[in-house]
C-alpha cells in the first residue's frame, strides 16, 4: 500500500494539512472564522472551466493549486511581517493540501478528468 504513488501523496497531503492547521492557529493565532471564510476561494478558479478552454483553465486551476504561490505569499508575508497575509496563505495551502487528500490534484490541459494523484495510482502498461 505504502509504495503506491497515489497513497503516498495522499499521505503527504495529510502532513502538509495537519502542520499548515496548526501552524495556523499556533504560530499565526488565526481565527477560525476567517479560515471557515477563505477556505474554499480557490476553487473559484473552477469557473474557468465554465467559460475558457480546457487548456486555458487547467492553466488558472493549476496555477492556483500548486504551492508556489502561496508559499510566494508565505515568503512576503515574513518579509512584511504581516501575520494576516502569513494567514492568507496558510489557509491557501491548507486548501490545497485538503484537496490533495481527497484525490483532486493537479488538472491535465486534455481533460478536466483525470487528475496527477488519480493518475500516479494508474500503472502504466508496457
Amino acid at each position: 500500500m505504502i509504495a503506491r504513488p497515489d497513497v503516498l501523496l495522499r499521505l503527504e497531503a495529510l502532513l502538509v494539512l495537519s502542520a499548515t492547521v496548526l501552524g495556523y492557529r499556533l504560530v499565526l493565532h488565526g481565527h477560525w472564522w476567517f479560515f471557515a471564510a477563505l477556505f474554499l476561494v480557490p476553487d473559484f478558479s473552477l469557473a474557468g472551466y465554465m467559460q475558457l478552454d480546457t487548456r486555458v483553465a487547467a492553466l488558472l486551476y493549476n496555477a492556483i493549486h500548486s504551492y508556489l504561490l502561496p508559499i510566494l505569499l508565505a515568503f512576503a508575508a515574513w518579509r512584511l511581517a504581516d501575520f494576516r497575509l502569513g494567514q492568507i496563505a496558510a489557509i491557501w495551502i491548507a486548501h490545497i493540501a485538503f484537496d490533495r487528500l481527497l484525490g483532486f490534484g493537479l488538472k491535465f490541459p486534455q481533460a478536466f478528468k483525470p487528475t496527477h494523484i488519480q493518475s500516479a495510482g494508474v500503472f502504466p502498461s508496457a
